[in-house]
């Protein structure tokens, strides 16, 4: 087994919801924190979207792991962001590799 590179620096946000006064409303996403991080990226898809193909590269985002309930703790429905890329958090697994590390398995969507 190779050792676990924590190399890359990815910041993770989540979404809040304003009301626009309309009766909807606009989403905005804050930063939560920062963590270092091995991305490993799976097979890519293309699907036709109208107007437009949209590419899905699945990731395997290895972190230092964090307790249950802890906001430092990723879960489903956030992303990281390394730049200008942006990685949706899918699903968040623990116990990987004596329970030092979560794996977070994400998508970068490209719109193209």
């Amino acid at each position: 087994m190779r050792p676990t590179m924590l190399t890359r620096r990815l910041t993770l946000e989540e979404v809040t919801r304003q009301p626009d006064n309309a009766g909807g409303y606009t989403e905005s996403w804050s930063e939560l924190g920062t963590h270092w991080a091995e991305i490993s990226s799976g097979t890519g898809r293309a699907r036709e979207v109208p107007a437009a193909t949209m590419s899905y590269v699945p990731y395997r985002i290895t972190i230092r792991a964090a307790p249950v309930g802890s906001p430092s703790r990723p879960k489903p429905g956030q992303r990281f962001r390394d730049g200008s890329r942006l990685f949706r958090i899918e699903a968040v697994a623990d116990g990987f590799r004596g329970g030092f590390y979560l794996e977070c398995f994400a998508k970068e969507e490209v719109l193209s």
